[in-house]
């Protein structure tokens, strides 16, 4: 009889505390990744700018690279979604969907820097993600071959 309250009262506990650890868990994570320079630094201006222009001109690696030192932004603007519940990897993924969306879309002739415009683009793609509800991981995880549906059928007699 002991053991069966002993063991309500731990899981009472655990059902408390463990939303909470995970909570810290993925901070902290995120933290690492900010403070031990997992994310590459950010490009120069004229690096950047170098970069947009090659990448106009269809260098792929160009835009990889823009890609890859902009993620910084996208974990930085990941930290205003952490209320949400979502997990802050599939947070991140589809902030990074928005950093591409923005680069391919980016003109360097309107004024703006990259960084301003990015950071509206990654808000939206997070934003619009999370408006739609529960079965937005669909989306990103529901492809199908494109030769699916080629079948013969068959003839009814």
């Amino acid at each position: 009889m002991r053991s069966a309250k002993l063991a309500r009262g731990w899981l009472a506990c655990s059902v408390f505390f463990r939303p909470i650890a995970l909570f810290i868990k993925e901070l902290m994570l995120l933290v690492s990744y900010v403070k031990n320079n997992a994310f590459p630094q950010p490009l120069a201006e004229e690096e950047e700018l170098k970069h947009l222009r090659l990448m106009a001109e269809g260098n792929q690696h160009s835009r990889n690279v823009l890609i890859e030192h902009n993620l910084r932004l996208v974990a930085h603007i990941v930290k205003k979604f952490d209320n949400t519940g979502e997990d802050m990897e599939d947070l991140i993924s589809i902030g990074t969907i928005g950093l591409i969306k923005a680069i391919e879309s980016f003109s360097p002739d309107k004024g703006t820097k990259l960084a301003t415009f990015a950071a509206r683009c990654i808000e939206n793609e997070i934003g619009i993600t999370l408006l739609r509800g529960n079965n937005w991981k669909t989306k990103y995880r529901h492809i199908r071959p494109i030769a699916y549906n080629i079948r013969p059928r068959k003839q009814e007699a």
